[in-house]
């Protein structure tokens, strides 16, 4: 299959229709606490639109978000109401993508979060919310915790919900606890799979990212390390490998991700050199990125149906102190603005409505 991918990286993929995509959004660079950070900036036409800054993941980037930009910002052309626009703020985490590589210690979600506060006040928005997925929705808990006052809420479609009694059970390796609901036991099932087979990439980004230097030397080695980074044929990388392979992969479907998509996305990496700068963000990050969040601003929680768990609601209200918004999808994954635009749109418009005055 990496042969497959190469042959078509090297003959068919054409990197210029990605620039030119991203050359028609408004792209800046600002330099935020010292470090310059690169975002896309979208305002939507019509009055009262919410101001919302959107965080990606890894191994993903701003082009997770590409797809769902016109739903938000111009919600009447896809069947939506006016009053549920929003101007997107979509930055490039650090040492991703544009934004600067940091050469100094300190830049985990606590500071990004900050950042990003800096970003949209300095952008002249007072008022704003956030949204997040994988890396992103850790940054968007974080900022959630910290409950700047110019945050209005939250929406996260990767939450952070596991009880300090249940994450202790995974950690020993126990058996389900007794007593658990049956989404609370599915979920516990979902972790302890998860914990066993597809952790290896974040021990070695969260110990050791620096040795990790070959992804700057070969493209087809960065290439497998950004797809084949769980056990490669569960998510998060199954609906990867499934976009770019054109088939559905033990049951994943990539819905609207396209093999190109996923190239954009890889080539981004590789001409930025940013494979060892993006890992680094997992070193910096010093906590479990789904134990129970303990926030109190209001936030809303999407559940696609092939997250890596799905997360039960009755966690989801002890983690979340003012939830206002929880839904469970029947399709959609971990890159679910990637995988499912439309509906991932409809989640952020029904999830931060409650917000709006």
């Amino acid at each position: 299959m990496t042969q497959e991918l190469a042959r078509h990286w090297s003959t068919d993929y054409d990197w210029r229709k990605f620039e030119a995509r991203l050359n028609a959004l408004p792209n800046f660079i600002t330099e935020v606490d010292g470090l310059d950070i690169h975002f896309i900036h979208v305002r939507s036409k019509h009055e009262n639109a919410m101001p919302l800054i959107v965080t990606h993941g890894w191994p993903g980037s701003v082009i997770e978000q590409f797809k769902i930009i016109d739903p938000l910002t111009n919600p009447t052309v896809h069947g939506a109401s006016a009053s549920d626009a929003f101007h997107l703020v979509i930055p490039s985490l650090p040492g991703y993508g544009f934004s600067g590589r940091p050469t100094e210690i300190g830049w985990g979600p606590e500071r990004t979060a900050r950042a990003w506060v800096t970003l949209m006040k300095r952008l002249g928005y007072e008022k704003f919310a956030a949204q997040g997925g994988d890396l992103g929705g850790v940054v968007a808990n974080v900022m959630g915790k910290q409950a700047p006052p110019e945050l209005l809420g939250i929406h996260v479609n990767f939450p952070a919900t596991v009880p300090a009694d249940i994450a202790k059970a995974l950690q020993a390796g126990e058996p389900p606890p007794a007593g658990l609901l049956d989404d609370e036991k599915h979920a516990y099932e979902q972790l302890s799979s998860a914990a066993k087979k597809r952790r290896a990439y974040v021990l070695e980004m969260g110990t050791r990212p620096q040795t990790l230097y070959g992804l700057s030397d070969s493209p087809i080695g960065l290439a497998g390390w950004l797809l084949d980074h769980g056990d490669g044929y569960t998510q998060p990388a199954a609906a990867l490998t499934s976009a770019v392979f054109g088939r559905t992969v033990n049951g994943e479907s990539s819905g609207a991700m396209t093999r190109d998509d996923v190239l954009d996305d890889i080539t981004l990496y590789w001409l930025t050199n940013t494979g060892v700068s993006s890992a680094r963000f997992y070193w910096e990050s010093h906590f479990n990125f789904l134990a129970a969040a303990d926030v109190s601003v209001p936030a809303a929680v999407s559940v696609f149906l092939r997250e890596n768990y799905q997360a039960p609601r009755s966690w989801t209200e002890r983690a979340y102190h003012n939830l206002i918004w929880y839904n469970r999808l029947d399709k959609g994954g971990h890159f679910a603005a990637w995988e499912q635009p439309e509906l991932f749109a409809e989640e952020v418009r029904a999830g931060l409505r409650p917000l709006r005055k």
